[in-house]
């Protein structure tokens, strides 16, 4: 395994009284593609969410444990949220795009944390388009609503938005579960070509994404961590019984 770019040690979160996720320690490596398996209701987006700090903004739990990006923890009171959030983005299962302009859509980030001049954000919001595949499709209507775009082409331009502000790691709950086949390989290919200079972390209920994306993989059951490891011995030599199962279907 490379070197680990988030170390999650003895991580708890609560929802009132129901505990989601019990001492989960794990480590994500830098660069590739961390995948979250697991059935419903086993923790995988929480446990995505606490990446980021993001829990704070929905159910406002309880949390203990430590998140460690490049070492330093991001539940620290010193820390700024907002710069973690900008280092670590995400991209939610469902587009949603800003009610805006595509070219606007792409800016904003830009506009907001970096204060860019107009002249100079064009090649930005080419540039991200381009990454998240979609600039071929869209440059020549760049001033149009986001929302006169396809599903899939939202979704891309969302990926495009959360690339825009530069971040570090991004993490993606189940971001193809809205989409048709052929815009979610579309989002498929774009993880494989971003994850050659990024740290990505996605969660997915569907076994065989997780097999054509995965570098590394994190099975939870039931708000526990049952395996984790390089994707090839999780799949094909489980240590867990839990996971062998999981795999061949017997459970979840």
């Amino acid at each position: 395994m490379t070197e680990a770019r988030i170390r999650i040690e003895d991580l708890n979160v609560w929802y009132g009284s129901r505990q989601a996720l019990s001492a989960i320690s794990a480590e994500i490596p830098d660069r590739g593609i961390t995948a979250i398996i697991g059935p419903s209701g086993c923790g995988k987006t929480t446990l995505l969410r606490s990446l980021n700090r993001l829990l704070e903004e929905i159910d406002n739990p309880r949390v203990s444990g430590r998140v460690s990006l490049d070492g330093v923890d991001i539940y620290a009171p010193e820390v700024d949220v907002t710069d973690i959030r900008a280092r670590i983005g995400l991209l939610a299962p469902k587009p949603f795009p800003l009610p805006m302009s595509i070219y606007d859509n792409v800016a904003y980030g830009p506009r907001i944390h970096r204060q860019w001049r107009t002249n100079q954000l064009d090649p930005i919001v080419e540039r991200y388009l381009k990454a998240a595949g979609l600039w071929e499709e869209v440059r020549d209507r760049l001033r149009a609503p986001a929302k006169t775009l396809s599903t899939g082409q939202q979704q891309r331009l969302c990926l495009a938005r959360a690339l825009a502000v530069n971040p570090e790691v991004l993490l993606c709950d189940e971001p193809t579960s809205a989409l048709d086949p052929i815009s979610a390989q579309r989002i498929e290919r774009q993880l494989l070509t971003l994850k050659q200079d990024m740290t990505i972390v996605v969660v997915t209920h569907l076994l065989r994404q997780a097999h054509r994306l995965a570098d590394y993989v994190i099975f939870l059951w039931l708000g526990e961590l049952a395996e984790a490891g390089p994707a090839d011995q999780v799949f094909h030599e489980p240590r867990d019984p839990r996971t062998k199962a999981y795999l061949s279907g017997d459970i979840g």
